[in-house]
């Protein structure tokens, strides 16, 4: 599968934000810039499929017609939202060694908050604008 220019603009920002977290917080580090770029890519595929994954979640949480359908739809929103900080840390971990740390749940929290919202408004600051078209 091909890589869509979204996706390697997703990257690009990932890869900025990575590098600001690295600056800011002693317990983000990353040794060199080839592990940070590995980092960024390894953050945008698991975060694709952490949407995925919530979006799902998110689709039986509103289709639950009980109360316990709802509870259990809850449960497992919480349960995707902090398992991805989980395997995001797990995984670069079991890839990168000592050679990448992105510190503890929150700064991990953080720095996937950050990651997201940056994504967003790189987004928007990028998207084509919809074409005025006149009723002649």
């Amino acid at each position: 599968m091909r890589p869509k220019p979204v996706d390697v603009v997703d990257v690009f920002v990932y890869l900025v934000v990575l590098g600001v977290f690295t600056q800011l917080f002693p317990q983000v580090l990353s040794e060199t810039f080839l592990f940070a770029l590995l980092t960024a890519i390894l953050l945008k595929i698991v975060l694709e499929f952490v949407l995925l994954a919530k979006k799902r979640v998110v689709g039986r949480l509103r289709a639950a017609e009980t109360p316990a359908g709802r509870v259990i739809g809850a449960a497992g929103l919480v349960l995707v939202m902090a398992g991805s900080k989980f395997l995001v840390l797990e995984l670069t971990a079991l890839l990168f060694g000592d050679a990448v740390r992105l510190g503890g749940f929150f700064q991990v929290t953080a720095l996937i908050l950050c990651l997201m919202l940056s994504r967003a408004g790189v987004r928007r600051l990028v998207a084509q604008p919809e074409p005025v078209t006149s009723a002649a």
